[in-house]
């Protein structure tokens, strides 16, 4: 199965690309949506929302998975935070793909077995699953990788439940 996931943000929103198969991954893309922070509000929106419909359009993933809001210590982000996730959702919508939604906590347990591990420990399980281009710098691509992997492993899990 081909999963696209996603890390959003107004100024930076993580994607990745993978492909699913019995425990086995690939990754098949990834990068980031990057917003100038002159831009008004708006345009800046749009241009997440136009992109995330690019990225289904070329790589015509299955199943989308993005980061939910859980809590956020800075309130200032919160709101551009909710609004991105949005525009990623209805663009989703649009383009007839389902979106499971994780916490941050369900992906940190999911990928190393406890819900607050840190950056570079679910960098490592990241790793483990897949093969990262040594470009792969930025924190939101990822976190939109392991936010994937964590989607695939529970559709591993209710497949095999409902089987």
């Amino acid at each position: 199965m081909r999963i696209l996931g996603i890390d959003p943000g107004i100024g930076i929103t993580g994607y990745s690309i993978i492909e699913a198969q019995d425990d086995c991954y690939e990754l098949i893309s990834c990068g980031s949506i990057q917003t100038d922070k002159n831009l008004p509000h708006q345009k800046r929106l749009a241009e997440i929302y136009h992109d995330i419909k690019q990225i289904c359009k070329t790589f015509n993933p299955q199943s989308a998975a993005i980061e939910q809001l859980f809590f956020f210590k800075n309130q200032k982000t919160v709101i551009p935070v909710a609004q991105a996730r949005g525009v990623i959702l209805a663009a989703l919508e649009v383009c007839g793909i389902e979106a499971g939604e994780y916490t941050p906590i369900v992906v940190k347990q999911t990928l190393t077995g406890h819900g607050r591990a840190s950056k570079d420990e679910v960098k490592s399980m990241v790793e483990r699953y897949v093969e990262l281009n040594p470009n792969t710098k930025l924190d939101d691509t990822v976190d939109s990788i392991a936010i994937g992997i964590c989607h695939a492993r529970n559709l591993e899990i209710k497949n095999r439940e409902s089987a």
